[in-house]
């Protein structure tokens, strides 16, 4: 061991002759500790969330999704298209067409977003696992088409599981102008019956706007002959989502994007991110202000060992093994907090873990867990852990050489 590392660490763990610093060295090993777990548990919690969102992928996100680079349609005739509907890796593909139009029922209407499906897409998504309802998934007979909508959908329109008139929407005609003296003439409208169920995915992007219909009748809507505004797929088991992603983003070219599910929901985790990363700014700026305890031990073991520093100075010590003394005891110090905060933070992530400290909610339902979530991630703990580590040892550097080069003036 080094003479400045063995002579710190006794400065370290030998009682004072003053215990103010005794206890100014343990306030400030006990601030970056607390600091370090906050940072742990915090990063951990908006993991928990960001996983939660994982888990929350429903019917309506496949693995993956091919939508046009350019445009709102595409033509799924196209060869790549093709040549991507036939691999391998492919287990199950839909063809979807989805836009906005305006639903009416009785003397209540809303916006909606209307997503035509063809006959595969049952294969594709595990669609009847949010269906509610006593009838039974069915887009098309031989006499109407049919029309299932999100729970809150139905609420807002007041239309019930069952309602009794069909569900008129309506799209404005494409490339048509408006016309004045008959604005009605200017929309296509269609008539959607209820198979008697609705879905519910507990996502109100989905449950308050969206309506399951026929491909057939999405086209007439909205204009449309063969064109489709995604592809979507359902890869084999064992088929790797990254690879598969970018070989067929490969095989179609710059005129489409490849959407995982972590891009086809976006937004919300560009929102947890940002949030994730504002924290994570803010608990640094609270380890550098624990770590200016650092500085005031520091201050005060330097003044109280001053007759020490006088006798290595006349033994030979030069100003950088004296420099060094100090500058070690102020690392042990932040090595060790960080430590301790790290498996404090930890333990505390276990415990909301396993038994729910922190509730969300009163426990009434309000939310879809009744407690925050957490997600110790190996990458966070390890930037939680280099984070504390330079700060600390930045925060000591000048100090500590300045209050050294006063002393040795002096020697």
């Amino acid at each position: 061991m080094k003479t400045a590392h063995f002579i710190a660490l006794r400065y370290l763990l030998s009682p004072r002759k003053h215990s103010a610093i005794n206890l100014i060295s343990g306030v400030a090993l006990c601030g970056v500790a607390l600091a370090t777990a906050a940072m742990v548990v915090t990063l951990s919690v908006f993991n928990g969330f960001q996983d939660l969102v994982a888990d929350l992928f429903t019917a309506f996100d496949p693995e993956l999704k091919v939508v046009p680079t350019r445009g709102k349609v595409f033509d799924p005739t196209a060869e790549e298209v093709q040549q991507v509907c036939l691999l391998p890796e492919v287990a199950a593909y839909s063809q979807t067409l989805e836009q906005g139009a305006m639903v009416r029922y009785k003397d209540r209407q809303a916006m909606v977003v209307v997503k035509g499906v063809d006959d595969r897409f049952q294969e594709l998504a595990a669609i009847d696992s949010i269906l509610a309802g006593e009838g039974r998934y069915k887009l098309s007979d031989e006499v109407v088409d049919y029309g299932i909508m999100g729970v809150e959908l139905i609420s807002e329109l007041g239309t019930g599981v069952q309602p009794m008139h069909p569900l008129r929407v309506y799209a404005p005609r494409r490339g048509a102008r408006i016309n004045l003296a008959n604005p009605a003439a200017s929309f296509n409208v269609g008539s959607l019956h209820s198979p008697g169920v609705v879905f519910i995915v507990n996502q109100t992007k989905y449950d308050a706007h969206y309506i399951l219909a026929p491909l057939h009748f999405a086209r007439e809507l909205f204009d449309y002959e063969v064109e489709v505004s995604a592809l979507e797929l359902r890869l084999a088991d064992g088929a790797s989502v990254p690879r598969m992603r970018r070989q067929i983003q490969d095989i179609l070219g710059p005129d489409y994007q490849v959407l995982d599910r972590y891009a086809q929901q976006v937004d919300v985790f560009r929102i947890v991110q940002a949030e994730k990363l504002v924290s994570y700014a803010f608990l640094t700026f609270i380890v550098v202000i624990a770590c200016f305890n650092i500085i005031g031990s520091l201050s005060m073991l330097i003044l109280d060992k001053q007759h020490d520093v006088h006798t290595l100075h006349c033994l030979g010590a030069d100003r950088r093994l004296i420099v060094g003394i100090f500058l070690t005891q102020g690392r042990l110090i932040a090595a060790l907090g960080a430590i301790l905060g790290l498996g404090l933070g930890l333990l505390l992530c276990l415990l909301q873990d396993r038994l729910g400290l922190v509730g969300l909610g009163g426990g009434h339902g309000q939310f879809l867990v009744s407690a925050y979530p957490v997600s110790v991630h190996p990458t966070d703990v390890l930037l939680v852990l280099l984070t504390t580590l330079a700060v600390g040892f930045l925060a000591v550097y000048y100090p500590v050489r300045y209050f050294s080069r006063r002393l040795l003036q002096g020697a």
